[in-house]
């Protein structure tokens, strides 16, 4: 029996095997105390605490701490037995990706609570939904940033040339840059708006010669809703170099009205269009104060007026325009002040014939 202990298998004896499996098995039941024990009892201290943080940073460490709890108890299991040296290095570089792993595991997972616990809750009270967008994106982008810095230094550890592998990767992402070119330009659109804020969801704007309401704003494009009720998809990156006029910032709308009164309306008359226009526009709950009223021309067939009032902001422009021209034409009739139109008056001299012989 005990030579059957101290025979040797695969360099070690059967002994050296059992204390390392033994290593092994301790470990992984330390690690499952660990958990209960973070589970049960530590979990339950920190929600006393009036923060959020040390319960974030217990839920997020325990799995990956269990985890290199195993992997420590993995390398001395192996530190006590004997491998060709081929072997034992090839252990250690796996060994080494493993603990990299592990650390980026948690690294990862720590970030990722924190970002839904703290910085989510701020996109969302924000009026854009490209912040909303725009992090998921960035958070994705720093976990694999972080996933390829684990990779790179565990193959450096293992004896690859990086060197030459970022070289190679160069290339790829210099021929990948300029594939994804448009990309790229529509996604620093995207930031434009975002950072430099020319408009938020439900503005109405104009860019390139269309005109609608700001529907959604995404990473790559921008939809419109034109005033025809179509949906117009523009890419990001026109909004970097192109002229953006924001109709809904206007404080309030300006209207230019020309009446045009026979000429047949003597100076009392004009004058008493002119008070009419600004009764009107006084009595309007929608137009602002200011008014400009003025007779301004002798045109080919009227007398001119020119009326320029101003739309409240957040009011109906064609309700207050159907509103403030019923009342002109109701007050210009019963007033006997009348509109003209287009005429032509010929004069004719007619000659005496008998002047003539």
């Amino acid at each position: 029996m005990k030579e059957f202990f101290t025979k040797t298998f695969y360099g070690n004896t059967i002994v050296e095997w059992s204390i390392s499996l033994g290593i092994v098995l301790a470990s992984l039941i330390l690690a499952k105390l660990l958990l209960w024990l973070t589970k049960n009892i530590v979990t339950k201290l920190t929600k006393k605490t009036k923060t959020k943080l040390d319960d974030i940073i217990v839920d997020m460490i325990e799995e990956p701490i269990a985890f290199g709890l195993i992997l420590l108890g993995l390398w001395y299991a192996i530190k006590l037995l004997t491998f060709p040296e081929n072997i034992s290095t090839f252990i250690g570089h796996v060994y080494y990706i493993l603990i990299l792993f592990d650390i980026a595991w948690l690294i990862n997972r720590l970030f990722g609570a924190l970002v839904k616990e703290y910085l989510v809750p701020l996109t969302e009270k924000t009026k854009s939904d490209l912040d909303d967008q725009l992090l998921p994106l960035f958070v994705k982008g720093l976990k694999v940033t972080v996933w390829l810095i684990a990779i790179i230094v565990g193959l450096n550890n293992a004896g690859y040339n990086i060197g030459a592998l970022l070289a190679g990767m160069g290339i790829g992402g210099i021929a990948f840059a300029m594939a994804a070119k448009d990309s790229v330009s529509n996604l620093f659109g995207g930031f434009t708006i975002f950072t430099d804020k020319p408009f938020v969801l439900k503005d109405r704007i104009i860019i390139e010669d269309v005109d609608g309401i700001v529907e959604e704003i995404g990473i790559r494009s921008t939809k419109l809703r034109t005033l025809a009720g179509r949906i117009v998809t523009i890419p990001n990156s026109v909004f970097t170099n192109g002229i953006i006029e924001n109709i809904s910032s206007e404080p309030n709308r300006k209207i230019v009205l020309n009446l045009g009164l026979t000429y047949d309306t003597n100076e009392t008359d004009l004058e008493k269009a002119i008070d009419i226009l600004t009764d009107i526009n006084k009595n309007n709950e929608d137009t602002e104060e200011k008014v400009l009223i003025s007779f301004n021309a002798f045109n080919d067939f009227a007398l001119n007026i020119v009326f320029i009032y101003y739309i409240k902001k957040d009011e109906s422009i064609m309700k207050t325009q159907t509103k403030m021209n019923l009342q002109i034409l109701k007050q210009f009739n019963e007033n006997k002040l009348e509109f003209a139109f287009p005429t032509q008056t010929i004069f004719t001299q007619m000659q005496d014939k008998s002047t003539n012989n």
